[in-house]
């Protein structure tokens, strides 16, 4: 896995009966890879994972694969709260030739930490790709202890962690007793200037489908010494990352993307569309960055 700083969490487009767009995938790829992405989270909760199946990740996976493949880094995500169907599924992801897959923490059957363990190491066994944990306590219900990272960045092939504890203390505390080699992930976008500061190496990024470029100049800005300019930026986009949680992720920033003018297309049940607030709240943060200009 190559160390990208700005990773964007990709929505997945559907078409209007909800199907996957493949091709308009590989278009937003393209887009955002071109715009501030160092590589690209596919299949995560942004891609609305839970409502994709097995085939579909797989074919994802495949196509953007086979038309980015080599021009930037595509991580894959395999993990889901069954230990033998995510062996499956990144066994598959290898096959389509992604760079390193993502494991989320297992969800609703609230595991232990020696339980977290295993099932991490047990995945990690099965696979030869770099492996990044994705810690989110707030969908999960279970946290991610740094004491158990520590022990499975000691299996070679697990080498990053996405973040989303929203405890700032508790990645300080990863931070002292992981390697440095060991890339530590804001996976929040309003945390990453903080988690930065702290020893961090980057952001796997909702935000990133709209100011992509931006988040690359402060994350560019913050390694160079330039702290101040780093700041502003934050400062600078700290709306537009509140705006886009106002509801379920990733219900706003796909709209965004269509207000933009990018087909994304709608989000599948249990998720909805915005409310005619919500879509208006969204409106006016895009035209204030000057993003809608023309609405």
């Amino acid at each position: 896995m190559r160390v990208g700083q700005v990773l964007t969490a990709m929505i997945t487009p559907m078409k209007e009966d909800g199907t996957v767009d493949y091709n308009q995938a590989v278009r937003l790829a393209e887009i955002l890879v071109n715009n501030g992405s160092d590589g690209l989270v596919l299949g995560g909760t942004t891609g609305e994972s839970p409502t994709l199946s097995f085939d579909e990740k797989v074919q994802l996976f495949s196509e953007i694969v086979n038309e980015l493949g080599g021009k930037t880094e595509v991580i894959a995500g395999t993990g889901s709260y069954d230990t033998a169907q995510s062996i499956a599924l990144t066994k598959a992801a290898e096959n389509t030739g992604v760079d390193g897959i993502m494991l989320v923490t297992p969800y609703y059957n609230k595991p232990s930490q020696e339980g977290l363990y295993k099932h991490f190491r047990t995945i990690a066994e099965n696979s030869s790709l770099p492996i990044m944990l994705y810690n989110i306590p707030g969908r999960t219900q279970v946290n991610l202890m740094p004491e158990t990272v520590a022990r499975l960045a000691e299996i070679p092939n697990i080498v990053a962690i996405k973040e989303a504890s929203g405890d700032l203390e508790q990645v300080s505390y990863l931070r002292t007793i992981t390697n440095q080699d060991f890339l530590i992930y804001s996976g929040d976008d309003s945390l990453t200037l903080p988690i930065l500061s702290v020893g961090g190496c980057g952001v796997v990024s909702v935000a990133a489908h709209l100011v992509g470029r931006r988040i690359k100049a402060m994350v560019d800005a913050f390694f160079a010494g330039r702290v101040q300019e780093a700041t502003s930026i934050h400062l600078e986009l700290l709306k537009i990352f509140r705006t886009l949680f106002i509801t379920t992720n990733p219900v706003p920033v796909k709209r965004s993307l269509e207000y933009l003018g990018i087909q994304t297309g709608p989000v599948r049940l249990p998720l909805v569309d915005l409310t005619q607030e919500e879509a208006e709240k969204i409106k006016e943060t895009l035209r204030q960055y000057g993003l809608l200009e023309h609405l």
